[in-house]
């Protein structure tokens, strides 16, 4: 099948995102075209470590599609709240805090993903210093495991939180480079956890060889992942937010901070593609895993109310969390290294992702239900 059957009209000229990889059917889902084409040994049993949570459950299921037979899915959450559960994987509930947890569900493995983490948007990660600082046992525990049990390769999901602060201090930020974590003044809590634990993955690799790969990953957002509930992140508490007043009719929003903040939002797909492309490099440092397509909030709000077809009158919360006041990533590394970077429109994104949110949203009411884990996906 040719993928570009499947995607989306794009806004910039590229292949916009998969359609095919948000049915509402698991199966039909691992049985497309997978999103990384390089080479693999699909015989290696792999590990992904976060697997219930928003990319960790999109990268279970293209490991899947590339036909890997032995791919192990481990989530603190019970299955039944992980947002994809595929029945090809094992899937593990394991608090990967705790050593032994660790060491049980890496046995036999040959690459480890670790993506898991205690965090959220930035309302989480603001009031949740400590709970996203414990995040440094998981990690630790997990690099001893495969140092102890000789894993072939290990993938840490780092963020940009990791930079300086002090580069972040307007809105006209220039693109962070791997070298500005350093000298390290970065987020309070959950950017100071990733760091160490950056640190943790290079001397695991001098120290006792274990081969380590870094992504620090730049606001990731997509299908299949929080929109509710107080973890959610800008993209998709905005998109909820606008989908709520277009459904109240209100028309209303409110929009922490001024709208003035930059960021840029990498989608999904491109986040999965990219983070096996490392993965399976050569690259031994940090390296940034984002796109460069910066904008403001106000913008992103202009995005989000075309994709969800409804105007809003726009109210600002000075008082809630706001973050660093420009963020964007420096891509020279990557496209040097791998002769690629994520693709996606911001634009083309945020349409597949408002519609999957208001497919839910509606599905909710429809069934009078109001955890997201109440409806099957």
């Amino acid at each position: 099948m040719d993928k570009r059957a499947n995607e989306a009209p794009s806004s910039n000229g590229t292949a916009g995102p998969r359609t095919d990889l948000i049915s509402a059917d698991p199966s039909e889902r691992v049985a497309a075209d997978p999103i990384y084409e390089g080479n693999v040994d699909t015989d290696k049993t792999v590990v992904v470590c976060g697997a219930g949570g928003f990319i960790g459950g999109h990268l279970v299921a293209d490991l899947l599609r590339q036909g890997f037979s032995a791919v192990r899915a481990v989530d603190i959450k019970p299955p039944n709240q992980w947002f994809q559960k595929f029945p090809q994987a094992d899937n593990r509930s394991l608090d990967l805090r705790e050593k032994e947890n660790c060491y049980q569900a890496l046995e036999g493995a040959d690459q480890v993903y670790n993506l898991a983490a205690d965090m959220g948007g930035m309302g989480f990660i603001e009031n949740n210093k400590a709970l996203c600082m414990l995040s440094v046992r998981i990690n630790t525990h997990l690099l001893m495991a495969a140092r102890d049990m000789d894993i072939g390769r290990y993938f840490y999901s780092s963020s940009a939180c990791v930079y300086n602060q002090e580069l972040q201090s307007s809105a006209d930020v220039e693109p962070l480079s791997e070298e500005d974590a350093y000298p390290a003044l970065a987020e309070d809590g959950y950017g100071w956890e990733k760091l160490f634990s950056e640190r943790m993955c290079r001397h695991f690799r001098e120290d006792f060889g274990v081969t380590t790969r870094v992504a620090r990953y730049h606001n990731v957002y997509g299908p299949f992942g929080t929109y509710d509930g107080g973890r959610e992140k800008a993209p998709a508490a905005l998109t909820r937010k606008a989908i709520e007043a277009k459904l109240s009719g209100s028309g209303d929003i409110v929009i922490w901070g001024d709208g003035t903040q930059t960021r840029s939002f990498m989608y999904v797909d491109d986040c999965v593609d990219g983070t096996q492309r490392i993965m399976h490099s050569d690259i031994t440092e940090p390296i940034n895993l984002g796109s460069d397509e910066l904008v403001t909030i106000n913008q992103l709000v202009d995005v989000i109310e075309k994709a969800v077809e409804v105007d809003l009158e726009r109210e600002y919360d000075l008082t809630k969390p706001q973050g660093v006041d420009g963020r964007n990533s420096d891509n020279t590394k990557i496209l040097n290294e791998l002769g690629w970077e994520p693709p996606t429109a911001l634009r083309d994104g945020m349409e597949v992702s408002a519609e999957w949110i208001e497919e839910q949203m509606r599905r909710h009411a429809e069934q009078e239900t109001t955890s997201r884990f109440a409806v099957a996906h």
